[in-house]
């Protein structure tokens, strides 16, 4: 959890700064119908951490592996990150990823197995530790969509 969690301060630090140099304009285009602005993408980043966030802190605890399901598309609109001030979702997103940071410190080294519902299909059932290395891949994934070209990494 600790290299996890280096990885995730660094982009955190490096990324908030960056993130704000765009363009207000640039940052809420939308170049497709349909398709997520970058305000978007970053709010989809902070919908992501909450639902994680639940799922680093309830699967310490839960006997029966909770089933937290994120969907991501109702998610972003229900939040109308694309009408919300760019300083405020840069603002949350930062928070909200040290607060994780924070969490997963502090999980016990004997619960990095504990397993969590992700109620997606394919292969539910997924260890803490490793959804927190998944949750920075993710998380590059998407920054890459905000800011093409920062991290070689691939994401299905």
């Amino acid at each position: 959890m600790k290299t996890v969690v280096a990885e995730l301060r660094q982009i955190i630090h490096e990324f908030t700064d960056k993130i704000d140099q765009i363009p207000d304009s640039d940052f809420s285009d939308k170049l497709l119908p349909g398709k997520w602005s970058k305000k978007e993408v970053l709010g989809h980043l902070i919908d992501s951490a909450e639902n994680n966030l639940r799922r680093f802190i309830t699967g310490q605890y839960e006997s029966v592996p909770p089933k937290i399901v994120y969907d991501q598309d109702f998610w972003v609109t229900a939040n109308g990150y694309q009408r919300t001030p760019k300083a405020d979702i840069i603002s949350l997103w930062k928070l909200i990823n040290e607060r994780i940071c924070e969490i997963l410190l502090s999980v016990p080294v004997e619960k990095y197995n504990a397993v969590c519902d992700t109620g997606k299909e394919a292969a539910q059932h997924k260890a803490l530790e490793w959804l927190a290395a998944d949750y920075v891949k993710h998380m590059k994934h998407h920054l890459n969509q905000i800011i093409p070209g920062s991290f070689t990494i691939t994401y299905p």
